[in-house]
């Protein structure tokens, strides 16, 4: 399977803040936000990545992501050149893509919790059809909201809903198998000129072949699209950082621990960091594995010692 960063759009909602640059590229505590679903597309085992970018931002993405191999995996890279709809990336990917299914994940979009990885991997090995992801909400009538029949199946997606008939949310992840990209150039634009995901993934339902991953309490959702989203967002990596002494959406360390790239290569992207507390993070876990000496002299900001992916 391979996957999709859709990182483009004009970042209206964070204006004048994106005005000159990415909203993708904004930092997220200690990191771009583009880390953050990076990560969670190596948890789900997605190895060839492309980065969808809005007009003349490629080169940006391609300065901090490169090729993709310091994360152990491909990356490339395409243009969006109007936003006209998350669906359009499904288009914009079709030759990428080349029939094979697809992890599709919002550039703003964070997920962390206990076994997310588990969760990723599982709904992966489906081998037909679409999966969701949805979560909790508390206000849903800003979200697509999911129905569901007297047996759990879902029976509906209705965008902003006046009455919600559940809580449940659909997030910015999203896995097709490889009539995704046929079935989105079947869609018409809605009402606002966008290829509406809720209109695709509505026709894997009526199809009978979408699933949904309910992610619980263990997990935690976030988008960052708005000044306080991003706020927000921010405050809940700070705190779990600072608690845990653990990154959260730190790729180099999710490729290291998934065998992605070795503690020589890990070593060189704390290298690359210089001795900003992110390198010496970095650092650390290299030099746990005897890879390099101390540049600090001590412990950096991040914990005494490596714990496994969840």
């Amino acid at each position: 399977m391979k996957g999709i960063i859709l990182a483009g759009g004009e970042g209206t909602r964070l204006w004048p803040v994106t005005k000159a640059t990415s909203k993708q590229l904004l930092a997220v505590w200690d990191k771009p936000m583009i880390f953050y679903p990076l990560s969670t597309l190596l948890l789900a085992g997605v190895r060839d990545i492309l980065v969808v970018t809005g007009p003349g931002q490629a080169e940006a993405f391609r300065s901090l992501l490169g090729d993709g191999s310091a994360f152990g995996v491909s990356i490339a890279y395409a243009s969006q050149p109007r936003p006209e709809g998350i669906a359009q990336a499904l288009l914009i990917g079709r030759d990428f893509l080349s029939g094979e299914g697809c992890a599709l994940v919002l550039g703003d979009n964070l997920f962390h919790g206990d076994r997310l990885r588990e969760r990723l991997r599982r709904a992966v090995r489906r081998p037909a059809g679409a999966t969701v992801f949805a979560h909790p909400v508390r206000d849903p009538q800003r979200y697509g909201v999911l129905a569901f029949d007297g047996d759990g199946a879902p029976l509906d997606i209705i965008e902003k809903p006046a009455s919600p008939p559940s809580n449940l949310a659909v997030t910015g992840f999203y896995l097709y198998d490889g009539t995704a990209p046929d079935r989105a150039a079947e869609l018409r634009p809605s009402a606002r000129g966008e290829l509406e995901i809720t209109d695709l993934n509505r026709s894997y339902l009526e199809d009978g072949e979408l699933a949904v991953e309910t992610l619980g309490r263990g997990c935690a959702w976030l988008d960052t699209g708005t000044p306080a989203s991003l706020l927000q967002a921010a405050q809940f990596v700070q705190a779990i950082e600072e608690r845990q002494g653990l990154k959260v959406g730190c790729p180099e360390e999710t490729a290291f621990q998934l065998g992605l790239i070795d503690a020589d290569g890990l070593a060189e992207r704390a290298r690359a960091y210089g001795s900003s507390e992110y390198g010496l993070y970095l650092a650390h876990l290299a030099r746990e594995e005897g890879s390099v000496p101390d540049p600090a002299g001590g412990l950096p900001v991040g914990g005494e010692s490596r714990m496994s992916l969840p």
